[in-house]
């Protein structure tokens, strides 16, 4: 009798047989090829969901499949545990960030383990860990000697609700916090820095070299990357008289040609010069007003925001290529932060500019028009013409004739165009303006002002300023006698900042900012390859074996944080000979959504499925085949119960088939697995559909199309079924039939883990693992086919089933199944418009 399908029943116990064999613990060893399979690491913001169930399936599918195929593999788990998320929801609880986090650690671990995902937990980080969060402070010192650090002051985003500032990048949407979603203000602050922006070039032209990342994810970083090229021009500045003055300001621009269409100049509301510009004028209360509405809004929020807000100054500056002088308004879509915060506005060449110029009457010059409008020929030889008085709908930044434009009139004007190239080179020979790259990559704002968090290593002195914390004395630690729920902070703490000055022994202070979390995430990777090295971050021997990653599996909501930060720290770690390689991700897949009815699994819209529950109720390899077999990777994936009831039946199914096959063929006793079939027709079919799904399921895993290497999987079941059905059981060949229970459940053991173990050992009875086990081979000759059936369709009704050589050309294959009597007798009287021959399938004959 064959024993029930109880997962339940043997999951765990194959869990703690791995654990005690060290069945997957990773081994650098130079006699095998590596594979360093990676998914990101969680935030233990609490149990973990079917997002994290889905991500870390795929890495485990294939972390699997290729120790099976003989490499070496590390496949390694940790946390990403510091930050806001946690400081915050240990507020809510009332209680202390590392006793929510680490508690939270211990139930993402227990959920990790039961799912039966191949770590090796001996390289397990924790980044809010001593030993972990101290290799981040030195990161930050020896970037600091390589001048990849800075302080300084300037307009930041401040979220009110988490407290702290935030990069441009954690920036999202409508100018809201990417955590909390709360309305970002901007502030003027003091901060910390790292300069990104120094292998602005090289993080750009890196993305063509990098064919394992989708294409949409190099997009995305390209656009933010941002490279420009263009001029800088300087305008002079004139006096409170309107006379121009020997002091300039600079802009940069993409559209040199567009100069002469200049027809008001904007600051952003931060630019220094607005004090000087309007305090004590006439101007100063409506100038005031635009920048206290600036300073509570994001810079996201300005550079999209339809409506533009503005002042003027009551000041001008002067056109360098006609001597025109223009006004200067103050604007909030300027950004203090992008270029110099100061913009020649070009209103018939830049949309914003043009909807701004009509709010507020300025004059709209046109100066670059499409070549084939009417307009170009009217105004060749024309000047002062404004688009009111042509009839212009919004502003046109294409290619197009140069008008207008004095000497220039008539040249090419737009992108990379004889006229921008002809007014850039007049203008450096005058010093009147140089050609210029610019990039819209920003330095990375590195500062929390929040408690949970990596201190940064660095102290204040009045005499030295700022000086780093030697070497010797690191970890600075993070003291755990701060109350957050009482909005407490390394601020609040003199016991934590009150130092000696290292360099002169004089009282000091030490900086009580917290790094961004995303420095912890931006090299846990390398420190997996090393992961209880107390001596060094990582010993190189062992980096240069493992690193770089091989295939790495996360969200695309990565795509610009943490992605884009990881390929400038693994640039820096070589630059600095800690690595030999340019990029950390050989391979990307951004997995997609689970959703519930239409909308992403989320807490806050209270449609999440607890993976544990499904696990209690169907086992964790019924739910590693469904998450697998719904969608492709890289596609969402709709819940479904009604799935799982599938899923559940298929390997319930597949159970009972090995159970009465082997029972059968007496698997337990000794026997050889057949190298060539028996003869017997039926048992080569049977064999030929098992290798033939086996170089599928081989080839869907090597290019991870794991929902399809699941659907072979059925396949080969019902295969088998229908060969049992068909062939009665004396008849059956024995080594057949045990090749093909080996071969199935080999194959089956990366997507269902334990349910294969529990297979090969006690029910084919071997001694040691499946997945200590190679990946079956598929035989080749068994694939092969002398002759093949085609099903003969008249009109779409099949009339007759011919067999013919395999290799035969299909205007043989044409003339045999027209030859068949049923064929012929329906195509009786009827005149053949059409006959497609589906090569191994199908002869369809279309006829009226």
């Amino acid at each position: 009798m064959t024993r029930p399908f109880d997962p339940q029943s043997w999951e765990e116990k194959w869990q703690a047989v791995w654990a005690e064999e060290g069945l997957d613990r990773a081994v650098e060893d130079p006699e095998k090829e590596k594979r360093y399979i990676l998914e990101m690491f969680p935030y233990p913001s609490g149990d973990i969901h079917m997002g994290h169930v889905r991500n870390y399936t795929l890495g485990d599918v294939l972390a699997r499949y290729l120790r099976m195929q003989g490499f070496s593999v590390l496949h390694p788990i940790g946390w990403d545990s510091f930050g806001m998320p946690a400081e915050n929801a240990a507020i809510q609880q009332g209680t202390h960030p590392a006793e929510w986090t680490y508690t939270n650690i211990e139930r993402q671990r227990s959920s990790l383990k039961r799912m039966g995902f191949s770590y090796d937990w001996d390289r397990q980080v924790i980044s809010s860990d001593e030993d972990y969060y101290r290799w981040g402070q030195w990161i930050f010192l020896k970037f600091w000697e390589r001048g990849l650090v800075e302080r300084e002051s300037s307009p930041v985003n401040w979220c009110p609700h988490c407290d702290t500032v935030l990069a441009n990048e954690q920036v999202i949407g409508d100018g809201v916090c990417w955590r909390c979603k709360s309305h970002v203000e901007t502030r003027e602050l003091e901060q910390w820095y790292f300069r990104i922006t120094e292998y602005s070039d090289e993080l750009l032209d890196s993305l063509d070299e990098m064919p394992g990342w989708p294409e949409r994810v190099k997009t995305m970083q390209a656009n933010w990357i941002g490279r420009s090229e263009g001029a800088e021009v300087d305008f002079a500045i004139c006096d409170a008289d309107g006379e121009p003055t020997c002091e300039k300001i600079t802009v940069f621009t993409t559209r040199p040609d567009t100069l002469f269409g200049c027809s008001f100049f904007l600051l952003a509301p931060e630019h220094p010069l607005i004090d000087l510009f309007v305090e004590g004028t006439e101007h100063e209360e409506a100038v005031r007003q635009v920048q206290r509405e600036a300073a509570n809004r994001s810079a996201v929020d300005r550079e999209t925001e339809t409506e533009k807000h503005g002042a003027f100054t009551g000041r001008y500056v002067v056109d360098p290529v006609n001597g025109e002088k223009v006004p200067v308004w103050v604007s909030d879509y300027v950004l203090m932060e992008y270029g110099t915060g100061a913009v020649m506005a070009v209103p018939c060449g830049d949309q914003r500019d043009f909807e701004f110029a009509r709010k507020y009457g300025l004059p709209i010059p046109p100066v670059v028009v499409p070549e084939d409008d009417p307009l170009a020929e009217r105004l060749r030889g024309v000047e002062n013409v404004e688009v009111a008085d042509v009839d212009w709908v919004g502003a046109y930044d294409g290619p197009g004739v140069m008008v207008q434009s004095g000497g220039f009139t008539g040249m090419p004007g737009g992108k990379d165009s004889e006229g921008m190239k002809a007014v850039t080179a007049w203008l450096g020979e005058r010093g009147l303006g140089r050609f210029k790259i610019q990039f819209r990559l920003r330095d990375w704002l590195i500062s929390r002002q929040r408690y949970w968090g990596n201190p940064i290593p660095m102290i204040h002195c009045d005499a030295c300023g700022w000086v780093p914390v030697p070497e010797g004395d690191l970890p600075v630690r993070l003291p755990l006698d701060v109350d957050v729920t009482k909005g407490e902070t390394l601020a609040d703490k003199p016991g934590f900042y009150e130092v000696e000055c290292p360099k002169c022994g004089a009282a000091a202070r030490r900086e009580t900012d917290t790094m961004d979390t995303f420095t912890c995430s931006s090299w846990y990777y390398f420190r997996f390859s090393d992961a209880r090295d107390d001596e060094a971050i990582w010993e190189k021997d062992k980096v240069d074996y493992w690193m770089p990653v091989d295939q790495y599996i996360g969200g695309i909501e990565h795509a610009i944080l943490h992605l884009l930060y990881s390929r400038f720290f693994t640039k820096v770690f070589r630059d600095m000979g800690l690595c030999d390689f340019d990029e950390p991700f050989t391979r990307l897949l951004t997995q997609g959504m689970v959703r519930l009815d239409g909308f992403t699994m989320s807490k806050s819209r209270g449609n999440v499925v607890p993976p544990e529950e499904i696990i209690e109720k169907y086992g964790a390899d019924v739910l590693r085949v469904y998450i697998l077999f719904m969608a492709p990777p890289d596609k969402d994936l709709e819940w479904s119960t009604e799935g799982l009831e599938g899923v559940k039946r298929f390997l319930t199914r597949l159970w009972r088939l090995v159970n009465e096959a082997a029972a059968e063929i007496g698997a337990c006793e000794p026997g050889e697995a057949s190298a060539a079939p028996s003869g017997e027709e039926r048992s080569v079919g049977a064999r030929r559909v098992m290798h033939t799904r086996l170089k599928a399921i081989t080839e869907d895993v090597a290019t991870f199309s794991l929902n399809t290497a699941v659907a072979r999987l059925m396949e080969v079941v019902n295969s088998a079924y229908d060969y049992r059905r068909e062939v009665p059981e004396d008849r059956r060949d024995k080594a057949v039939v045990r090749e093909s229970l080996e071969i199935t459940t080999r194959a089956l053991a990366p997507f269902a883990p334990h349910l294969a173990e529990q297979i090969w050992r006690e029910v084919l009875c071997n001694d040691s693992s499946v997945h200590l086990q190679p990946w079956p081979v598929y035989d080749e000759t068994a694939i092969e086919v002398d002759e093949v059936q085609y099903a003969v369709q008249v009109n779409g009704k099949v009339r007759a089933r011919v067999t013919v050589p395999s290799d035969m050309p299909e205007a043989g294959i044409r003339d045999v199944a027209l030859s068949q009597e049923n064929v012929a007798s329906h195509l009786e009287g009827k005149e053949i418009e059409k006959i497609v021959v589906v090569r191994g399938r199908l002869v369809s004959v279309v006829a009226k």
